[in-house]
């Protein structure tokens, strides 16, 4: 009895401590939340005579803003993960165009690195951005210890491109790895079936082959050649070099350091800390770098909110992520109540729908896209493409009266595909289990995962997978004012980019975000206006911006995430195991093979 009242009273007092130390620590987040809300609500962005503002590449730059939190978390730094911020597409380009008549910004400072985190189609708008503030005729330099391929694409367009002597840059063209499982299933006693329409659909083919398809192939290095030519031919007319001897410096690994860069005409000259500070300095009209001032892309674009002065409204609706009913990114439970909030909603003109998506669940993308053809018939509805525009993201854009698109972007994909797993040999193999299937008809059981399909199941998953692949070419065909023929043949789940998508009509033009707001409001004056008169009256009144879904704040992002998984461990975990879970069904999906992570 004395050792159980030594023990209970010992884990009584560390259970009282416990709840201590939880307390002071519960009342220290607090104290630093409130810190750093308070700071964030009240900052004032003022911007100083001859001020270099500055565009870190290596930074986050994404579909849309969102804050990050500022702060010093002491002892929980490690034990808690701060939501991270970024600066958005859209608000990065306006900040430029204002810095083009901001008296008091000098000029822009590019910064680069060797690994760029930013999607190739962003970094197109953002140059795109950059030269049009060049026009105005205030200087852009660019210095870097090192570069990304990425980030030298932007940084090419300076007056003067610097780099530390030191410095290291690898340029090897576009390339991206491709993993095949067949064998690993096999060993497993895992079986994947497949089941699609169109003979470049290659999604899921990794799971069923050990080898590329020369189809898959074939659609891959051409949609490799043109991401990297339409980097290739910018590079060359603002470095003014012939493309083919950039591009054997290329293959022949030519280019690496500051003296084969300086000698290939891609650098102005390699450079000490010390010296770029000295040109900075003459640039900028100052005697030392003590009276260099700078600011940062980010942090000038809080000088140029949202306008919310114009007769005409635009909403602008970012349609991000894997298409699916339910759970995060781009849902139909989400973005269906909001489509029909902007449909009705008399004060808004036009829309522009931005969407950043490789596809997903078919059923969901056709939710989407019903709502938003009874928000066209009310609204002229213009779309922009991000990075990905493929598949169920082209499924839902079909219909948009002008599609505009990054000439990097990956679009298209439109085809159908049905996948199904079954590790019913996996059991007996390594588990020693035998699987024994009961029901009242001979296929009760399809599609439950412990036995393959039979050729009547496969028949009948062929013949929805034809039906959701002409219901897509005909959704196609009708948005695009094409014949199914013609949507067939440049269809086949064939992915191509906006640059390639343009030729194969599937796209109307190559332009960005802020190209596809400007088309929206001059559709939206079109109503009232005719001839030069939309233009003038659109100068004249202005418009205004209004975007979908709301961004979440600081405290809400970080509510969500205390409110979640305890750890990324558990998140990673809880998402295969739904995944797996879901793979004992058969679904289809309009989605692209893959999400591409590329070498650049």
């Amino acid at each position: 009895m004395k050792t159980f009242w030594k023990t209970f009273w010992a884990a009584f007092l560390g259970c009282i401590l416990a709840l201590i130390v939880n307390v002071f620590l519960v009342f220290f987040l607090l104290i630093g939340l409130a810190s750093a809300f308070s700071s964030s609500d009240s900052e004032v962005v003022q911007v100083s005579p001859n001020t270099i503002l500055t565009i870190d590449l290596t930074g986050s730059l994404g579909e849309r803003t969102q804050e990050g939190m500022n702060m010093d978390m002491g002892a929980l730094t490690g034990l808690i993960s701060m939501p991270k911020g970024g600066l958005g597409i859209y608000d990065a380009t306006r900040a430029l165009k204002k810095a083009a008549n901001d008296n008091n910004i000098k000029m822009v400072l590019i910064k680069g690195g060797m690994i760029s985190t930013t999607s190739i189609p962003l970094l197109e708008e953002l140059r795109e951005a950059l030269e049009e503030f060049h026009d105005s005729g205030k200087p852009v330099i660019s210095y870097s210890m090192n570069y990304s391929q990425a980030d030298y694409y932007v940084a090419s367009m300076a007056d003067k491109v610097y780099m530390h002597k030191d410095g290291l840059i690898q340029f090897t063209g576009i390339g991206a790895d491709m993993l095949f499982f067949k064998d690993l299933g096999d060993m497993l006693g895992v079986e994947a079936q497949l089941i699609r329409h169109g003979k470049f659909k290659a999604a899921a083919e990794q799971f069923i082959k050990n080898d590329i398809s020369p189809e898959n192939r074939q659609q891959n290095m051409e949609m490799l050649s043109s991401m990297w030519n339409t980097m290739a031919f910018a590079i060359c007319k603002s470095r003014e070099i012939d493309p083919k001897v950039f591009n054997d410096a290329v293959d022949n690994l030519k280019l690496v350091d500051p003296a084969s860069l300086v000698e290939a005409h891609l650098i102005d000259k390699a450079v000490t800390s010390e010296e770029i500070t000295e040109e900075l300095c003459q640039l900028a009209g100052v005697e030392n770098e003590n009276q260099l001032k700078y600011i940062s892309l980010a942090k000038y674009a809080k000088t140029t909110p949202l306008s919310y002065k114009g007769k005409k409204k635009i909403a602008v609706i970012y349609a991000n992520g894997e298409i699916s009913t339910e759970g995060e990114g781009l849902t139909s439970s989400k973005y269906v109540p909001i489509i029909k909030k902007v449909r009705k909603d008399k004060t808004i003109d036009a829309v522009v729908l931005r969407v950043d998506s490789p596809g997903g669940d078919a059923q969901a993308a056709e939710l989407i896209r019903e709502q938003l053809e009874l928000l066209a018939k009310e609204k002229p509805i213009v779309v922009s493409f991000g990075e990905y525009a493929a598949s169920g993201g082209y499924w839902i854009s079909a219909g948009g009266n002008h599609i505009f698109s990054d000439e990097t972007t990956l679009t298209g994909s439109i085809g159908v595909f049905s996948l199904a797993f079954n590790y019913g040999k996996g059991l007996k193999k390594h588990l020693k289990i035998n699987p024994v299937s009961l029901g009242t008809h001979k296929h009760s059981t399809m599609g439950t995962g412990v036995k393959p399909l039979d050729e009547a199941e496969i028949a009948y998953m062929q013949k929805f997978v034809e039906q959701v692949y002409t219901q897509f070419v005909g959704i196609v065909a009708d948005g695009r004012n094409m014949s199914v023929a013609q949507v067939d043949s440049i269809g086949q789940g064939r992915i191509w980019t906006g640059e390639q998508g343009v030729k194969v009509g599937i796209v109307d033009e190559t332009g960005t975000l802020n190209d596809a707001i400007e088309y929206a409001a001059l559709l939206a004056y079109s109503k009232d206006y005719e001839g030069e008169e939309i233009v003038n009256a659109m100068n004249t009144e202005g418009y205004k911006v209004v975007e979908y879904p709301k961004v979440k704040s600081q405290y809400e992002s970080l509510m969500e995430m205390l409110s979640g998984n305890s750890s990324d461990s558990e998140a990673i975990l809880k998402k295969i195991l739904t995944e797996f879970k879901d793979a004992k069904g058969v679904k289809t999906y309009a989605r692209m093979p893959y999400t591409f992570v590329f070498n650049y």
